[in-house]
């Protein structure tokens, strides 16, 4: 099966006849897995800032493809704090190796805000040489060779809840950080708290496939292209959650739920902030496609770059 571009954005978004909700991008993965990458498997660093942890649990969740597929034969993960054997020094100075090996032509995925204050010591990643490694220290160190940075989370998107007033460590945007000190590298924004695993998948399938037609640079455009005004790929961040949500005709016709057990109106007077919301997370649906958060409680806009400050309070409207 032969994907244009325009089709893989169709088929992102659940648009192309024949596949339905459960399986989005899936034969584009499929594609991939076949071979379709010349057999390179372009090697990843996945470093963790200020964070929970959560957007390497929900990758870790992946169903199509399955994670292994993902890391066995989309992309060659080589670092990981939570998931790979080596640890310390060892797992350190491989990274640099495969760095400089492959210079310009590794990913950097960065999960969790940069933390400034204190020289970045409120984020120590891991040590060498009997030198602590900082968050900062890490972006410097790879962010200027790597291919492009998928910044996943909204923590490191956009600062997130590391970044919420009263923070004392100065969480900053991955995007931010790279701008403050000259680092060009084009940056990707795959924002939620957490982002569906979907989204992170399927933005690295579309980098590689775009990589693959029109070589490192022209690849590398033509992602860009589809971002929006906020780093996000709008195959997943275009589209308004209240403008798709299946309560629309009942915010309409003034029927609103007064409880989180009244499952019949729209839930906007409970706090819902679909309406201020980009993402497809009304159809793609999260736990497997079984569910997502309007049909059990309300949005609370985390895809959004003024999360959490800017939509709290999270149950008032």
């Amino acid at each position: 099966m032969s994907l244009t571009r325009r089709d893989f954005v169709k088929l992102c978004t659940g648009t192309v006849a024949g596949f339905g909700i459960s399986q989005m991008f899936h034969p584009a993965v499929h594609e991939a897995l076949a071979g379709t990458l010349t057999g390179e498997r372009p090697p990843v660093f996945w470093l963790q800032g200020q964070g929970c942890t959560g957007c390497s649990v929900t990758l870790l969740n992946s169903v199509h493809p399955s994670i292994a597929d993902v890391l066995l034969k989309v992309i060659s993960l080589e670092f990981h704090p939570t998931v790979m054997a080596w640890e310390g020094e060892h797992a350190i100075e491989h990274m640099r190796k495969v760095a400089e090996k492959f210079k310009g032509k590794f990913f950097l995925v960065i999960e969790g805000s940069v933390p400034v204050e204190a020289d970045g010591k409120y984020c120590i990643i891991g040590e060498a040489n009997h030198h602590e490694i900082s968050m900062v220290d890490a972006l410097k160190e790879f962010g200027p060779n790597a291919a492009a940075v998928l910044a996943v989370g909204t923590c490191a998107a956009y600062g997130g809840i590391p970044a919420a007033e009263g923070s004392e460590t100065g969480a900053t945007a991955v995007s931010k950080f790279l701008g403050d000190n000259g680092i060009k590298t084009p940056v990707v924004n795959i924002p939620g708290c957490p982002p569906h695993p979907d989204w992170i998948v399927g933005t690295v399938v579309l980098a590689l496939d775009a990589i693959k037609k029109n070589g490192l640079e022209g690849g590398l455009a033509e992602v860009v292209k589809v971002l929006d005004s906020d780093g996000r790929p709008t195959p997943f961040f275009g589209r308004n959650i209240h403008e798709n949500c299946p309560y629309l005709d009942k915010y309409d016709e003034g029927v609103m739920s007064a409880t989180f057990t009244d499952k019949v109106g729209c839930r906007y007077d409970l706090g819902c902030k679909g309406p201020m919301t980009m993402a497809d997370c009304f159809e793609r649906k999260w736990n497997g496609g079984v569910n997502w958060c309007v049909q059990n409680a309300v949005c609370i806009g985390c895809v959004e770059p003024d999360f959490p400050d800017g939509k709290s309070p999270f149950y008032q409207a």
